[in-house]
């Protein structure tokens, strides 16, 4: 098995994933922009919606980063397992941030 192989793929596999969450985030600052204040959580809301964003542009970052090195040479072997391990806790918060979101959302569980 060829890691860097699998690595690639899997960073891929990651980036089309973290392209649908962006384009879910975007659609909900746009909604939350579009009724204002008039939204419950609008403050907490915005914070959350902003601070996932940032995430996923540094996650996106991450993955740009991890791309092209290549996992068998060991003069970037330290810095792709420093820079994944960012990307991998960068997606748990980004994943904490919008378990969190969605409390606050009109359609989440907690909104009945």
């Amino acid at each position: 098995m060829n890691a860097n192989r699998y690595a690639t793929k899997k960073t891929v596999a990651q980036g089309m994933l973290d392209i649908a969450l962006l384009t879910s985030n975007a659609s909900q600052l746009r909604y939350l922009l579009k009724v204002g204040d008039a939204h419950e959580y609008y403050e907490p809301m915005l914070a959350l919606i902003i601070s996932s964003i940032v995430l996923q542009v540094l996650n996106g970052l991450f993955q740009l980063i991890m791309g092209p090195l290549n996992l068998n040479k060991d003069e970037w072997r330290t810095t792709l397992n420093v820079v994944n391990y960012l990307s991998t806790i960068s997606a748990a918060a980004i994943a904490l941030i919008d378990v969190i979101k969605s409390a606050f959302s009109p359609t989440g569980i907690y909104a009945l």
